[in-house]
């Protein structure tokens, strides 16, 4: 089941090419976001495949995670803060999140856009902090660019090992499921037959015994 998912991953981001990474990317960095752990190393992958290009590839993740931002960053400054708290649990920014985001962006000010990119959950709401703080837009762009650029370089690096390394992967892969039969099934075998065999024994010997 999983081998069909990632081979259907595979196949829809070589159907969407290009512009389907930005427009995902771009839903990645937005208030409904979509792992991005999804889209780049699929690329990557086809790039070691040679179906794509891997800096075009890179290129356009980081395209579409800065049109996300943008969404973000505007949107807090379009609605504000109390309107965000009040609502954005309808779309997926709980308070919580909000005001863990708010506070890192406090503590490290402008360059969290940068390093905020590459964190888990802060990732895609770090821009609304952004845009109520009414965070200078050329900044902004550029941090978030270098931020997302590295994101999406590191993931496609590793959906290109694991198709530069498929065969080898597939040899531990094989070889980690022998492993499991192994642990599964012969070794419990194994004590089955060596505890019937030590109990065979000693009775016999209890036989002989009285005998």
């Amino acid at each position: 089941m999983l081998g069909n998912l990632i081979r259907w991953l595979i196949e829809t981001v070589s159907t969407l090419g290009y512009p389907g990474i930005v427009v995902l990317m771009a839903i990645e960095s937005s208030v409904l976001p979509l792992p991005s752990e999804l889209v780049m190393p699929p690329a990557g992958y086809l790039a070691a495949q040679g179906r794509m290009d891997p800096f075009l590839a890179v290129a356009a993740g980081t395209l579409g995670s800065i049109l996300g931002a943008l969404v973000n960053y505007y949107l807090a400054i379009w609605i504000g803060e109390p309107v965000l708290r009040r609502f954005g649990k309808y779309v997926l920014i709980s308070d919580k999140s909000l005001t863990r985001t708010q506070a890192y962006f406090a503590r490290h000010g402008e360059i969290s856009t940068f390093v905020g990119r590459l964190l888990p959950v802060i990732r895609h709401l770090i821009s609304i902090p952004a845009g109520l703080a009414r965070m200078n837009l050329g900044k902004f762009a550029l941090f978030t660019a270098l931020g997302a650029g590295i994101w999406c370089s590191v993931l496609t690096y590793i959906g290109w090992f694991v198709g530069t390394h498929e065969a080898q992967i597939k040899e531990i892969s094989y070889q980690a499921r022998a492993n499991e039969v192994v642990l599964k099934y012969i070794l419990p075998g194994l004590v089955v037959v060596i505890v019937a065999y030590l109990i065979w024994h000693r009775r016999r010997g209890r036989r002989a015994g009285q005998a």
